[in-house]
């Protein structure tokens, strides 16, 4: 462990023991002294999450009435009303690169998935890579993991480091740990860990000891409800190892994975957040389920498959349906996160204050496979940069790669344009 002085902790410190490295949250004792104001934006950087839903949603309820700062939440966003100050939603906007290519509904759905951070045609043309990739180049070489990708279900990506290479994203919550926290053991000393039920955390619990005697009060308290996120995530994925559905012989399902969705969710969320509190990562992606997923979600009240449901045939008691999922979707996924981030402290803030989320899906009506106008959301204050509390509505027809490039340069990537952007849209 180092200190650049007797008041100023370093940011890159670590707790080392019996193999194991922990990262830390950021603490007021990193900013040096005389530094905490003037800097504070250097040493909390903007960390950018892009979360997609498939199978678009049902848009006149998902769309706010009124525009700017005099909207209401339509049925769908209800949930996310305790952040209205935080996210805004843009409308209008059009993924036109989803309709070039066959007309298959099977093309069109991997379309919106594939396209949504690319914004090119079957991930060709002018963009090198999908936005949070760009991003990863930029504002990612400084952290241990340049971008973390993360889903719900897998067979999809919707992350892309060159036009034809997709980058798998993990469903097992076990593996994401150990992979943000990993002892860097053999595969058998892991094993007999685990089968002992040690914790991470007792390896280095001398070095917290001696850590904690040097801060401040504040940062103690900091740093004690950052350990204790860390066991409890720790408690909750060894809960998911002993479960019954991680002793079946069940292909391509990893075991450690919850079988419950609000479960797993949760958990996949929890880890983002403590990725992003340690600077493990700043530039992470989330596929809450991949297109014609036929999932169900009894929890929802909907017994009906996710895509079945999707293909409604405009008859209203199947639009019902389908806005029921959507708003149970919007609440166990999106609102969870807000509302984790927003009680997760950074610096002199949230992380919620620090970062940059967009959620939204690459299909608008799935009944018709539109893709405008797009459901998305931007939530986060890019620690002061964005202003929340808006309909942000735009013409019809704005490319999806013009709030893109917008989130590109509020995390401070140089790039001047992106895909088919045709400008910036103010956020």
């Amino acid at each position: 462990m180092r200190y650049l002085t007797k008041k100023h902790l370093s940011r890159r410190t670590v707790l080392r023991g019996a193999g194991v490295a922990i990262g830390l949250p950021l603490l007021e004792s990193m900013i040096p002294a005389g530094m905490r104001r003037a800097s504070a934006a250097g040493v909390r950087p903007v960390r950018l999450g892009f979360v997609y839903i498939p199978h678009g949603a049902v848009m006149s309820r998902f769309t706010p009435a009124g525009e700017g700062r005099g909207f209401t939440l339509g049925p769908i966003l209800e949930s996310l009303e305790p952040h209205r100050e935080r996210f805004n939603i843009v409308s209008g906007l059009k993924l036109a690169a989803a309709y070039v290519g066959g007309s298959s509904a099977a093309e069109n759905h991997s379309r919106s998935s594939k396209c949504w951070l690319t914004c090119m045609p079957d991930g060709t043309g002018p963009s090198p890579a999908s936005a949070d990739q760009i991003a990863a180049r930029h504002i990612g070489q400084d952290t241990p993991l340049p971008s973390l990708e993360l889903a719900l279900e897998a067979g999809s990506s919707i992350s892309y480091a060159t036009p034809k290479t997709p980058l798998p994203m993990e469903v097992n919550p076990r593996v994401v740990f150990e992979r943000l926290f990993g002892d860097g053991s053999t595969p058998e000393e892991r094993a007999a860990r685990q089968r002992q039920l040690s914790s991470l955390l007792d390896a280095v619990i001398g070095e917290v000891a001696s850590l904690e005697r040097n801060l401040p009060a504040a940062d103690r308290e900091r740093m004690d409800r950052y350990l204790s996120d860390i066991r409890e995530l720790e408690r909750r994925l060894a809960l998911a190892a002993d479960s019954p559905l991680a002793e079946l012989d069940v292909p391509d399902k990893p075991g450690g994975v919850p079988s419950d969705f609000e479960e797993h969710a949760a958990l996949m969320f929890d880890l983002l957040a403590i990725a992003w509190a340690a600077d493990l990562t700043r530039v992470s992606t989330f596929l809450i389920a991949r297109e014609l997923s036929n999932r169900v979600y009894p929890k929802s009240g909907v017994s009906e498959g996710f895509h079945n449901c999707s293909h409604h045939s405009e008859v209203p008691a199947n639009i019902d349906r389908l806005a029921q999922l959507n708003v149970y979707h919007t609440r166990t996924t999106i609102a969870y996160l807000l509302e984790k981030l927003a009680t997760t402290p950074d610096g002199d803030g949230t992380l919620l204050d620090h970062s940059l989320l967009l959620y939204g899906s690459g299909m608008s009506n799935p009944n018709q496979h539109d893709h405008v106008p797009l459901p998305m959301i931007v939530a986060g204050g890019a620690a002061g940069r964005v202003r929340g509390g808006r309909h942000i509505r735009m013409p019809e027809g704005t490319p999806a790669a013009n709030l893109l490039l917008a989130m590109l340069h509020k995390a401070d990537v140089p790039v001047e344009s992106f895909a088919d952007s045709t400008g910036v849209i103010e956020i």
